[in-house]
């Protein structure tokens, strides 16, 4: 590889990335687009975005969880990293690649409503505490 931002991924995407490459990319493919067509005339060139989106939402529909959108993963990434991390909108910034801290916590900071911290605020503005 060269240029580009290196960005970490789990052991699991690496192996994941390695078997796809390895036995299902077309050979001699040139332009560094991940999703490709494997079959047919079009075998090599990239994915329309349609494509993608047309995709999920058919694996949704099999797997009986409704409409899922391709931006819906970076919803849940960005989410679950920012419980991870305890709120640290700078560790989900950069583990997401967003352009500022100040948008993750606008977009995706929330309350954990289940921690007991929050009941107990809530408790005490409602004066039950």
């Amino acid at each position: 590889m060269t240029g580009g931002l290196i960005k970490r991924v789990s052991p699991a995407m690496v192996h994941s990335y390695f078997e796809y490459v390895t036995s299902e990319y077309p050979r001699g493919v040139r332009h560094g687009m991940l999703l490709v067509q494997l079959h047919g005339a079009d075998a090599g060139q990239p994915w329309a975005p349609v494509g993608a989106r047309r995709m999920l939402g058919r694996a949704g529909k099999r797997a009986d969880l409704g409409l899922v959108k391709p931006h819906a993963f970076r919803h849940t990434f960005t989410s679950a990293v920012l419980d991870a991390a305890d709120g640290n909108t700078l560790i989900a910034r950069d583990a997401g690649g967003w352009a500022s801290a100040a948008m993750v916590d606008e977009v995706y900071g929330h309350a954990d409503v289940h921690d007991p911290a929050f009941d107990a605020a809530l408790r005490a503005v409602w004066g039950e505490a």
